[in-house]
């Protein structure tokens, strides 16, 4: 007997009604953050071709205020985003000292390939290089953790 696909997902809605998911815990955290780091994330020698100028920090800004800051806030610290705080894995600031230790290539790799099994997505096919490019520079130069940032971040 072969069930229609609506009830197999009214099932499934169904199951997922009240589901949390735990937080991680910590031999969880240590295995994921050595796999993510060692592992998945290649392109460390890869160096950004773009300037890191006013124009090339406003086209970052411009391209991370339509693809990232849905899940990162306009400041790169999640301010903002009510489910940054649910998500497992969760969210990064992106000023945290773990996110600014990557290299370019490696900020670069993330943003083309995503992070498996996080909800980073990758965007490959969607960016252009030089797209993912200015938003590694834009990354770089967000303000620091705990702070408001500079007013030019948050005007569109």
């Amino acid at each position: 007997m072969r069930l229609p696909a609506g009830v197999i997902l009214a099932a499934f809605a169904a199951a997922l009604t009240g589901c949390k998911v735990s937080p991680p815990g910590k031999i969880e955290r240590a295995t994921v953050t050595f796999v993510k780091h060692h592992i998945f994330i290649g392109n460390k020698s890869q160096k950004n071709p773009l300037e890191p100028n006013a124009a090339t920090w406003a086209d970052g800004k411009e391209a991370f205020s339509h693809y990232c800051v849905a899940c990162h806030g306009m400041d790169g610290q999640n301010t903002g985003v009510p489910f940054a705080d649910h998500i497992s894995p969760p969210i990064p600031s992106l000023t945290s000292d773990e996110v600014q230790r990557y290299s370019d290539g490696q900020l670069k790799e993330i943003l083309d390939n995503g992070i498996w099994p996080s909800g980073m997505p990758g965007s490959k096919g969607t960016l252009s290089d030089d797209e993912l490019w200015a938003i590694v520079v834009f990354i770089r130069h967000l303000p620091p953790a705990g702070s408001q940032g500079i007013p030019e971040m948050y005007n569109h």
